[in-house]
């Protein structure tokens, strides 16, 4: 493959694909398409995210749009070999429509029938809006550093009187400080749309600060940034949450963000006639504020508020009962019995926690849990890619948000074979120790439990090893029957004796949130959130929901830099009339 021209190819591709954009001539598209291929297109010719499967929807697509134009090759198209089946030639190219700017990614594959390449998979995506394009680099504004010398008031008189809201309205409010709420807010700046983020904790960041002390990142530092405000090549690998905390907090600041914190959501309604919320904040100092905004964005977590189950008898344990979500660290549990309920994430570090501090622990398993080492993640996800060897973060982004769900599944798939073989010693030696391993061969990752079930999977940081030593006791039940003063009974009629019961049971979702913020009539036209639609989309977040002027953001700080440069446009092309249009 050495002697391709790949640049030849992808040209003649592109010339091709941009000669169907006219009337008529959408009918060459499927020519141009493998029969089991793929476009996800991100707000290029309809003002929603979309994944059309073949040729027949493609052209059925390209039929009803404006199309696009401009198209020109970016950089030179690389022959990208990861693993069979998955090679490709990969190129790059930027496109226009009538009121936007964009880039995209075509996968061309050789046909086995005629040898033409031709497109497995195909992204478009909006970067820009025309004449409202973000002001960085050159375009960077040079007010306010002089003003001074012209008897305007300082920058931070003029913060101060900003954040007040004393004479306007805010365009668009977001619930949450997170990087869900920090992210979607820097890249509305940067468009000049007005938004508040309201944070009910005292400080940015405390989101992250207040969980339980050895709680670190797992995925690596070259994709754990947000827009604008990469991290220091000083940062570890794997940053702690404290840090991360502390970044939240000095990126609301560099980037002049407008936050209240100490700030709760008393009440919320929607007008239809004038298109607007009404919104009643509380302050930390008792005063309430009433607001106006165009758009809400609820950014308070996919995994929100704690889980608790209700089960017999709690009142009468004698012990600690907590979630894991109100776990600090170890030390009051020291020499005693704790039962740790759950085998995600949180379960295993609470519990390797405990182990450490002299607690005598037992972790109390349900399902078979997916496992892979930080060793076999870091190769199988990051290598080449988020490692600090690769592109750009923007190219790196670009490459991993192009494939489209069908491909990036059975890419996944192929990865985990990959992960196994490393970990294959590390689940042999779980399961002697009597936890049990889910090595279902047809679910790709972590990724997509994390999307589908958003858990039953955990990172091994080191906690494997002291269950495989016995160290950290494993109990497989389906159920727990009910509390007792001095332990729990199970669904099988044994008893395990406890002084403790951390319970890592997850978190509900976002739209449990919503509901006690919005109602549930409200929740209900918005429609669901998380997990995938039919087309292999996430439901209704970082797009158009079924409710005007609502719109949900969360997810990864990776996923949060991606994502909220496309719902930031969204709102503001919807700010200015431009996507009021019904949707392909």
């Amino acid at each position: 493959m050495s002697t391709l021209d790949t640049t030849a190819i992808a040209q003649a591709w592109l010339d091709k694909f941009a000669s169907v954009f006219g009337a008529g001539n959408a009918s060459g598209a499927p020519a141009l398409f493998l029969e089991k291929s793929y476009w996800r297109d991100l707000l290029a010719l309809s003002w929603t995210f979309r994944t059309l499967h073949g040729p027949e929807a493609i052209t059925h697509y390209i039929s009803q749009s404006d199309g696009l134009s401009a198209l020109k090759l970016l950089g030179e198209p690389i022959f990208e070999e990861i693993s069979e089946p998955f090679t490709w030639i990969r190129a790059k190219f930027e496109f226009e429509t009538p009121v936007a700017r964009g880039q995209g990614i075509v996968r061309l594959k050789k046909h086995p029938g005629n040898g033409e390449w031709l497109a497995l998979t195909l992204y478009t995506g909006v970067e820009e809006l025309k004449g409202h394009e973000e002001k960085l680099g050159a375009a960077r504004s040079r007010s306010p550093g002089h003003d001074l010398l012209q008897g305007r008031p300082n920058w931070q008189t003029l913060r101060d009187e900003v954040l007040t809201y004393a004479t306007r309205d805010p365009e668009v409010i977001i619930i949450g400080a997170g990087q869900a709420g920090l992210s979607v807010a820097a890249r509305l700046s940067q468009l000049n749309v007005d938004t508040l983020i309201v944070e009910r904790n005292a400080r940015v960041g405390d989101n992250w600060r207040n969980r339980y002390d050895t709680l670190a990142l797992h995925d690596p530092v070259w994709i754990d940034h947000l827009p604008y405000v990469p991290l220091p090549d000083t940062w570890p690998v794997y940053a702690p949450k404290d840090k991360v905390g502390d970044y939240l907090e000095s990126y609301a600041k560099i980037l002049d963000l407008n936050v209240w914190t100490s700030t709760n959501v008393a009440d919320m309604s929607y007008d239809e006639a004038s298109s607007q919320w009404t919104v009643t904040l509380q302050r930390a100092d008792g005063t309430r504020k009433i607001l106006r905004p165009k758009h809400i964005i609820l950014s308070t977590s996919i995994s929100g508020e704690p889980n608790i189950p209700v089960i017999t008898g709690s009142e009468s344990f004698r012990g600690t009962v907590i979630h894991s979500s109100k776990y600090k660290n170890g030390q009051e549990f020291s020499q005693k019995q704790v039962a740790v309920v759950g085998t995600g994430n949180s379960a295993i570090d609470v519990a390797q926690d405990l182990q450490e501090h002299g607690a005598n622990v037992t972790l109390i398993q349900r399902s078979p849990t997916f496992v892979i080492s930080l060793t076999a993640a870091f190769q199988v996800y990051y290598t080449g890619i988020y490692d600090g060897t690769g592109p750009s973060t923007d190219d790196a982004d670009q490459i991993g948000f192009s494939i489209p769900k069908p491909v990036a599944e059975k890419l996944h798939m192929s990865l985990m074979s990959t992960a196994k073989k490393i970990d294959t010693p590390l689940h042999e030696d779980l399961q002697k120790a009597g936890f049990k391993v889910d090595l279902k061969p047809d679910e790709g990752g972590v990724f997509y439990r994390y999307f589908g079930r958003r858990g039953g999977y955990f990172i091994d940081t080191g906690c494997a090893k002291l269950i495989i030593e016995g160290k950290i006791k494993v109990q497989r039940h389906n159920g727990i029957e009910r509390f007792e003063e001095d332990g729990l009974v199970f669904d099988d009629g044994t008893k395990l004796e406890a002084d403790a019961v951390i319970l890592a049971t997850g978190f509900h979702g976002i739209t449990y949130t919503a509901e006690k913020l919005l109602g549930a009539e409200v929740v209900a036209r918005a429609g669901e959130v998380w997990g995938f639609d039919d087309e292999g989309e996430i439901n209704g977040i970082w797009k158009r929901t079924g409710h005007p002027g609502l719109w949900f953001h969360s997810g990864s700080l990776g996923m949060c830099r991606f994502y909220s440069k496309r719902l930031a446009l969204q709102i503001k092309a919807n700010l200015l009339g431009l996507n009021k249009v019904a949707t392909l």
